[in-house]
């Protein structure tokens, strides 16, 4: 049976090294020329303030509601439940009767959650 040598030794570490090197050589390097050789004319519409080809009006300091964020974060809870059904979907034949019960009460609690979400008005932008 051959044996295996398990150890390493700072040689071993040259390949990496080198990579990291390149990589922020590269990055380095990228932000250097962008500067030097990009284009230096700066008027006032070059300057202002664009958006998808609308006219900015008012203040970007203005604060949003904490329904917006509360929507968003209440988006991506339930994005994320129903990315745990695929998993579940794939192998639905080897988890049996079993596997159904288990998906039941999941939608069960999704859906209690859903509907505790319903009744507080968290999504009502009013």
């Amino acid at each position: 049976m051959e044996s295996v040598n398990l150890s390493s030794t700072p040689v071993d570490y040259i390949p990496i090294l080198l990579q990291l090197g390149v990589a922020v050589g590269f990055g380095v390097l990228t932000i250097i020329g962008t500067h030097l050789i990009g284009p230096k004319v700066r008027t006032e519409s070059k300057l202002g303030s664009f958006e998808s080809g609308i006219e900015v009006v008012g203040n970007a300091r203005h604060p949003f509601s904490i329904k917006y964020f509360l929507v968003a974060i209440l988006f991506v809870i339930f994005d994320v439940e129903v990315i745990f059904m695929y998993p579940w979907a794939v192998n639905f034949r080897e988890f049996g009767f079993e596997g159904l019960i288990e998906m039941f009460i999941f939608m069960g609690m999704l859906l209690l959650g859903f509907i505790y979400v319903i009744k507080k008005k968290a999504l009502d932008w009013d």
